[in-house]
C-alpha cells in the first residue's frame, strides 16, 4: 500500500512541475498570439515539444553517428531543436518567426521566475526542465 501511495505521490509531484514548468511557454505563446493560446496548450507544447525534441536528437545521433563519427551531435541538436521550434509552430499555430519569440519569451520568463522564487524562497526551477 505504502509503495501505491508513493506512486500517487510521484505522480502529483510531476503534473505539479509539469504545469510549474509549462506558465513560462503559456506566457511566451499569449504574448506571441495575442492572447489566443491557452494553458492546455502550453501543457502540450512543454510535453509534446520535449518528446520531440528527445526523439530526434537521439534518431539523428544514432543514424548519423554511424556515417559521419562524433560530429552527429552538434547536427542532432540542431535538427531536434528545429523540430521543437516545429511543434511549437503546430500547436501554437504561429509561423517559424513566432516559434522562435515564443522560445525566446519563455527563456526570459523562465529566467526572471527562477530569480523571483530564489529572492522569495531560496529555491530555483531546476535547470533540466527549462522550456526549451
Amino acid at each position: 500500500m505504502a509503495g501505491l501511495i508513493g506512486l500517487l505521490i510521484l505522480l502529483i509531484a510531476l503534473i505539479i512541475l509539469w504545469a510549474i514548468v509549462s506558465l513560462p511557454v503559456y506566457v511566451a505563446a499569449k504574448a506571441v498570439t495575442k492572447g489566443k493560446s491557452t494553458f492546455g496548450e502550453a501543457m502540450w507544447a512543454t510535453l509534446g515539444g520535449a518528446i520531440v525534441y528527445v526523439i530526434v536528437l537521439v534518431g539523428v545521433s544514432f543514424f548519423l553517428g554511424a556515417l559521419i563519427g562524433h560530429s552527429a551531435g552538434a547536427f542532432a541538436v540542431l535538427l531536434a531543436f528545429i523540430a521543437w521550434l516545429g511543434f511549437y509552430r503546430s500547436v501554437f499555430d504561429v509561423g517559424w518567426l513566432g516559434a522562435i519569440g515564443i522560445a525566446i519569451i519563455a527563456v526570459i520568463v523562465t529566467f526572471v521566475m527562477s530569480l523571483i522564487l530564489v529572492a522569495l524562497f531560496g529555491v530555483s526551477m531546476p535547470v533540466q526542465f527549462h522550456p526549451i
